[in-house]
């Protein structure tokens, strides 16, 4: 069939913009998300679009609710074609600040959510000769000062996706990894660290960027239509992903300047 999808983190953001793009091709969506109400809207939206799907409260974090899920499709659309794994959480704070709780959560719902939507959707996509679309973030190619939690974990969805590339190809299931940069969207309701300033940094950088989670969703849309595994929306982020790969060190010298005037710019919020 090739025209039923499932996302994860569906209620808002990212995931919102992505069943939008895909509803446009009338796709059928199977939306899910921690938050009901979220999910309620973005299925309005979708139908509204062309696309037309069910919604279904899940988290993550607990693979039964993801098997589940998985059920559900079979059930409601008679399998799936691509699954996007896109839910996920913000935190920051530098190393020595951050609790052994704050990197259990990360890794919970950043990286252990997507091998769990993985594994409980294969036999559908084996089925299917599908697609994995798994959404990290340049966090994990770059690996930004004070945010080492979150750094890992998306690094971990990126290792994650090259292996699933390979080991995926022979059962004809393709695979994308998603990289975007800092972009405008909500990922800071669900922010968790150590220090507010921190929290104020990011959303400067959020608010900041110039482009949107729409545009984002149109350029994986086009890419995963061009077959690109590793997907880079932000010029800037092509740009520093090509830096490190010819220069490491000189990314790391930048990086620790920033390290430094993070540091400066909290004292002075401290004091």
């Amino acid at each position: 069939m090739q025209n039923r999808m499932m996302i994860t983190g569906a209620g808002s953001g990212l995931g919102r913009e992505i069943a939008l793009r895909w509803a446009r091709e009338g796709w059928q969506l199977a939306l899910s998300d921690v938050s009901e109400p979220g999910l309620h809207e973005t299925l309005k939206q979708v139908r509204e679009a062309g696309g037309d799907g069910f919604i279904q409260r899940c988290d993550v974090r607990d693979y039964s609710q993801l098997t589940a899920f998985a059920q559900a499709c079979e059930e409601k659309l008679g399998g799936i074609d691509v699954i996007v794994n896109n839910a996920g959480v913000a935190s920051g704070g530098f190393f020595s600040e951050l609790s052994l709780e704050d990197w259990d959560w990360q890794i919970a719902i950043n990286l252990m959510g997507v091998v769990k939507g993985c594994k409980a959707f294969l036999p559908l996509l084996e089925k299917s000769k599908g697609k994995i679309i798994n959404i990290a973030s340049m966090a994990a190619l770059m690996q930004g000062p004070a945010m080492s939690n979150y750094n890992v974990a998306k690094a971990g969805v990126v290792a994650l996706s090259e292996s699933l590339l390979i080991e995926l190809a022979q059962q004809e299931v393709g695979v994308h990894v998603v990289c975007p940069s800092f972009f405008q969207t909500n990922l800071l309701d669900s922010f968790r660290g150590p220090t507010p300033a921190m929290k104020a940094q990011v959303g400067k950088l959020l608010e900041s960027s110039p482009i949107s989670a729409a545009d984002i969703a149109d350029y994986i849309y086009q890419q995963v239509g061009a077959g690109e595994f590793m997907i880079l929306p932000h010029e800037q982020g092509r740009m520093a992903w090509a830096l490190k790969q010819k220069n490491p060190q000189l990314l790391y010298d930048e990086m620790m300047v920033m390290a430094d005037k993070m540091r400066a710019k909290a004292k002075q919020t401290a004091g």
